[in-house]
């Protein structure tokens, strides 16, 4: 749905503050109308959640008599087929059945042929449109777009108001919480990379990637920093979600499932789409998913560890969990000296990185605290020669001597900035020597103006940009 205004009228956005609602606001002389963008969401009388699958968009009449048109024109299913609109009565509806059979409503205040038709209109009052994926049984009006806007800000800002609030930062941290709350799926607890696919790295580049995926390395990085902000629902959703990953206590997790679950991501190129600014390929799906990492059971064995540190966990689920860590030690002792692809996912050949070693030895380390805290010196016993082995390992193989650096792979002399993460997994001490000259050798080599590279060593593409 896009709006189109004049040269003459300046556009600016923002977010409504401590919310997920989106401004933007047009202003030519006296003429000023805002948009507020929303999908509905806020708390039902019997406590469950009004959340449907849809888009308002509320526009709010400042002054004057703005102007513009608006460009409706859906491509369903990637535009693989033909995307056909009909005007109905109460309705517009898009639909393909070339690849297979889809549709999407549009619900509006305003005329429904001047929409369709890209007719200049004029807004004398707020209007409303409402992009569903299902068909309403109950007509919406601007009246009941007024008030899910309202109740959306209020669930807003209800759920910012139980993260603390920083001296420092504080609008940044909030921020982020919210954007970290958009990408969590209330349905199964899984939280995405992102919302997006193929944009690129850099424009006009071949490193576009399908992410609208739960990798469990980054849901259980996000679910650690969300938690520690006080939101433990989401945490417990998402210890539910790899509980129901995991029937078989010694099943290896893939290192990325779909939102619903799904195990199988085959990945595919869409052609006949052109890319973000001519970015090729569009990409749906990730060819990622049966690629070994052997970082993530770690970095959830990391999330487990904490969950039960901080929030209390019911019996019941304190039993998978520790099913789960049982579990996790032994695919770790079985599989840690075993080459991988690592954290970036290289699809070359595999290599014993360090950070995955890291993980393989943080993943012992929480197990065994876990095991400490449900009194479990047997399998302490058991547990702590492997996670001294992996550590030995590391100390001795990661370390390359004529860089003055722990590296990126073992033999590497190519830095990367994920090793950094060694001290706070607890692998090493922050004053560690080797570990003070790879933090200042990685600051030399890897960073520019305030940020890091991952590294800057030739990957599968090419030298990064």
């Amino acid at each position: 749905i896009e709006i189109r205004v004049d040269d003459s009228y300046e556009i600016t956005q923002k977010y409504e503050r401590y919310t997920n609602i989106l401004i933007t606001s047009f202003k030519s002389g006296e003429d000023h109308f805002e948009i507020h963008d929303f999908m509905p969401r806020y708390r039902k009388l019997d406590g469950s959640h009004h959340a449907p699958p849809e888009l308002i968009r509320y526009f709010k009449l400042i002054s004057g008599k703005p102007s513009f048109s608006v460009l409706y024109d859906p491509r369903l299913e990637y535009a693989m087929g033909k995307t056909e609109t009909f005007i109905k009565k109460d309705f517009i509806a898009s639909l393909t059945y070339d690849v297979k059979f889809d549709t999407v409503f549009l619900y509006t205040s305003f005329d429904q042929e001047s929409i369709v038709n890209s007719v200049e209109v004029e807004l004398l009052q707020d209007e409303y449109m409402l992009m569903g994926y299902n068909e309403k049984l109950l007509l919406p009006t601007t009246e009941r777009a007024y008030l899910d806007l309202q109740n959306t800000k209020v669930y807003w800002l209800n759920w910012t108001d139980l993260t603390p609030t920083y001296k420092k930062f504080n609008d940044e941290i909030s921020r982020s919480a919210l954007t970290l709350k958009l990408l969590s799926y209330d349905k199964t607890g899984a939280v995405l990379a992102a919302a997006t696919t193929s944009l690129p790295e850099t424009i006009g580049e071949v490193r576009n990637w399908d992410y609208r995926f739960c990798w469990i390395r980054d849901a259980s990085m996000v679910i650690k920093v969300v938690s520690e902000l006080g939101h433990k629902n989401v945490a417990r959703r998402y210890l539910q979600f790899i509980i129901d990953l995991i029937p078989d206590k010694a099943e290896k997790l893939q290192i990325m499932y779909g939102i619903n679950k799904e195990k199988k991501l085959t990945e595919e190129t869409l052609e006949h789409l052109a890319g973000y600014k001519g970015s090729k390929p569009v990409r749906i799906g990730n060819a990622a998913y049966h690629q070994k990492q052997n970082d993530i059971y770690g970095i959830l064995m990391d999330v487990i560890y904490e969950q039960m540190v901080k929030f209390s966990i019911d019996i019941e689920n304190g039993e998978d969990l520790w099913a789960i860590t049982k579990g996790i030690v032994w695919i770790v002792s079985n599989n840690w000296k075993d080459a991988d692809k690592g954290i970036w996912e290289f699809r070359t050949e595999d290599r014993h990185f360090t950070f995955s070693k890291v993980l393989c030895w943080t993943a012992l380390d929480r197990a065994i605290k876990v095991a400490e805290m449900l009194g479990k010196q047997h399998k302490i016993d058991k547990w702590e020669p492997i996670r001294a082995e992996i550590w030995q390992d590391i100390y001795d193989n990661a370390w390359n001597d004529e860089v003055g650096a722990y590296t990126q792979s073992y033999g590497s002399k190519d830095l990367d900035a994920s090793v950094l993460l060694m001290e706070s997994y607890g692998c090493v001490d922050a004053k560690d020597e080797r570990y003070i000259k790879t933090v200042n050798a990685i600051g030399d080599e890897l960073s520019n103006d305030g940020l890091l590279y991952r590294y800057k060593n030739e990957d599968d593409f090419g030298l990064p940009s």
